[in-house]
């Protein structure tokens, strides 16, 4: 069967292109996928995600699936039920955000915005669909566990310039100890898990910032 397979970050930049085309036998599984791509991916503690979600190496491949590559990620209105999460090329508005998450029964709101540091700017690339799932996973989640009134996320991709933010979060609660806990959790787990790289940029040189596995693949 042939199997399509997306790439970003690193793995992009090392293929020359944005997918591979790979012909496996039929019953192939992530792993026959991982080994078939071993020379691209050495180096690298790479993880696969099928139909955007991290799959374990002996998950079943068949034919039609969306596979991605994952490389070490760059650890970079509000009700429960739907949170408020994007990935934007434009630059990003806390006060925005913030509004989105205003409650009535809140007698806490905190903010969160990670900004460009050192560097002339950083470049993002996301796997955006991925990204965007795992982001509303995880602000859902963070509402639900520590009982917040609402929360929203946003993330950056493409170049964000010195002291620009790559990253914004604000969460609501009745009280100021659950708003930050749940905004906490909310900014490690999108650097932990969320499919997002940074490139560090210095006039015309560039570098991938190192990052780590996926936490949950």
């Amino acid at each position: 069967m042939i199997v399509h397979v997306r790439l970003f970050a690193m793995l992009r930049e090392r293929a020359g292109h944005n997918e591979l085309e790979l012909e496996l036998p039929e019953g192939s599984r992530v792993a026959d996928a991982l080994a078939a791509v071993a020379d691209l991916t050495a180096g690298l503690p790479v993880v696969m995600a099928v139909n955007r979600e991290y799959a374990a190496e002996d998950a079943p491949l068949a034919p039609g699936d969306e596979l991605a590559l994952i490389p070490p990620v760059s650890g970079g209105a509000g009700a429960a039920t739907s949170p408020h999460v994007a990935v934007v090329a434009e630059p990003l508005s806390l006060d925005a955000l913030a509004a989105l998450v205003r409650d009535p029964r809140a007698g806490a709101v905190v903010t969160f915005q990670g900004v460009t540091r050192e560097v002339e700017r950083l470049d993002y690339e996301a796997y955006e669909a991925m990204a965007l799932e795992s982001m509303r996973q995880i602000v859902a989640a963070a509402i639900e566990r520590h009982g917040l009134c609402a929360a929203a996320a946003e993330h950056r991709i493409g170049p964000v310039p010195l002291s620009e933010p790559s990253v914004i979060v604000a969460v609501s609660a009745p009280h100021r100890g659950e708003a930050f806990a749940g905004a906490r959790e909310i900014i490690d787990a999108i650097k932990a898990t969320a499919p997002i790289w940074k490139r560090e940029v210095e006039g015309d040189e560039g570098r991938w910032v190192e990052g780590r596995r996926p936490s949950g693949a």
